[in-house]
């Protein structure tokens, strides 16, 4: 029956995160960027400024209205569900399947998704509502249903039913997992005779992190906003800073690094070798689908963190999806990448890898203690993204069954936080990697119809700020 349902599962999955899908998502950042001007690139400087700079500078908000989070909350809650698991193993299994360059091409679906996150985000504040608990409430559910009005209601439930289960796996049981198994590994590089507790210890971790959830979503979106706030900032440093330590250790590397990555996405055979059957595109299949995957740039996931911002507006706002694209994948991807391709570790491309390539690459810098390293970054990263999942499927939820639906919900993601820790996941990574990618569709359609919308909104704020008059002076 499982064996069946894998065949089933990688049927489906070899179709949304196929060409075709890849087409429609890159596709749809490249017509936006084209209809706005490029204006990702025209005005990056701009965006920097009004987001990360505004919200650590000496007038950054530090408090929100009722039922809404700060700017930087929104923007840290929305980056903790994208700065994942992705982001290192990620970035491991795509480098070994699809040689180095996959490494351009998951960068360029990260400069055009950055308008298609701009877009979304707009969109989840211009559509916006007030929920029975008096909280902003927003995303791809209900910009279809108050954007493109009651008939298509059945688009947002569709996207709804997606997300609301696509939580489960993406954002809990594989994350859990990942910590789990990390922790595992590094208390047994200390203590090797640890190894016969090996369950224990994964049901201990299973147990600390549902309590940390339960402790979390008890506070409602104010307290996931304010614990988001402080862990994100702090994951980021700590494993940019590691990260660099080992890539100015291997300094003289980094221009045949360069190079293979810009060779690779487009002559893969040059770079690993035509034995091993990388062509061009699974170089640009894996990078796309990685960095998608990574940033969630037209997934739909990220306007829901977004649309319970304190914030001006929508456009305000919708610079921070640039801001998330570009820390996600242009700054933590990339800084993974470096590190396994400059660290001289051996690759065994066409093969599957994971962690142990992650560590690996580490470990000739940091020695032993690199799985220590790698396990702290990847319980951050993917205990963050656990407790963000957990709104966007309590949010998708409430959508299909109203406020009565959020409590039964978030204990039944608790209970799957402990299960996740101690099971056997490969099928659950393959379903939820599917779920995730279906969650695109009906998100893209609304996007792309609602376009208009954004064109207008963007219109406006540039008449309305010293952005046009900066640009007339050009």
């Amino acid at each position: 029956m499982v064996e069946k349902i894998m065949q089933i599962n990688g049927v489906i999955n070899g179709v949304v995160w196929g060409v075709p899908m890849l087409i429609l998502i890159v596709g749809s950042g490249i017509y936006l960027s084209i209809r706005m001007g490029f204006f990702q690139f025209a005005h990056f400087g701009h965006a920097m400024r009004n987001t990360i700079g505004k919200c650590f500078g000496k007038n950054a908000q530090k408090t929100a209205g009722s039922g809404s989070v700060t700017p930087l909350q929104a923007v840290t809650t929305a980056l903790a569900a994208t700065v994942g698991t992705g982001n290192i193993v990620g970035v491991t299994g795509a480098i070994a399947m699809g040689g180095p360059g996959a490494v351009f091409w998951m960068e360029v679906s990260a400069l055009v998704g950055m308008l298609t996150k701009f877009s979304e985000v707009t969109l989840s504040i211009r559509f916006r509502e007030r929920n029975a608990n008096g909280d902003w409430v927003g995303g791809p559910m209900y910009y279809i249903k108050n954007g493109l009005g009651p008939k298509f209601k059945w688009l947002g439930i569709t996207f709804a039913t997606l997300g609301s289960l696509a939580a489960f796996g993406i954002g809990n049981l594989t994350q859990v997992n990942s910590i789990a198994t990390s922790i595992t590994a590094s208390i047994n590089t200390v203590i090797p005779s640890s190894s016969s507790h090996n369950f224990t210890i994964c049901l201990c971790a299973g147990i600390a992190m549902a309590l940390i959830c339960a402790m979390t979503y008890l506070g409602g979106i104010k307290r996931i906003g304010s614990v988001t706030e402080k862990l994100v900032p702090v994951m980021a440093i700590v494993y940019i800073v590691s990260s660099l330590v080992v890539i100015f250790a291997n300094i003289g590397n980094i221009g045949p690094v360069f190079k293979s990555i810009f060779v690779g996405a487009f002559n893969p055979s040059a770079v690993v070798g035509g034995a091993v059957g990388i062509g061009i595109q699974t170089a640009m299949t894996r990078g796309v689908s990685r960095g998608v995957f990574s940033n969630e740039a037209g997934l739909g996931s990220a306007p829901i963190a977004h649309a319970a911002a304190d914030t001006k507006g929508p456009v305000q706002q919708g610079l921070f999806g640039i801001f998330e694209v570009f820390a996600d994948t242009i700054v933590i991807c990339t800084m993974t990448a470096l590190v396994i391709l400059m660290s001289g570790t051996p690759i065994e491309y066409g093969v599957p890898a994971g962690v142990q390539l992650t560590n690996a690459a580490f470990a000739t810098v940091f020695g032993p203690g690199a799985s220590i390293v790698v396990a702290i970054g990847l319980c951050m990263f993917a205990g963050s993204t656990i407790l963000s999942w957990g709104l966007y499927g309590t949010r998708c939820a409430e959508f299909l069954f109203g406020p009565k639906i959020i409590k039964p919900y978030q204990i039944f993601f608790c209970i799957l936080v402990v299960i996740g820790s101690v099971m056997e996941l490969s099928l659950a990574w393959d379903i939820a990697d599917t779920l995730n990618a279906l969650m695109a569709i009906p998100n893209l359609v609304a996007v792309l119809a609602l376009s208009p919308v954004v064109f207008k909104l963007l219109r406006e704020y540039k008449e309305s700020t010293p952005l046009k008059r900066e640009h007339s002076m050009k």
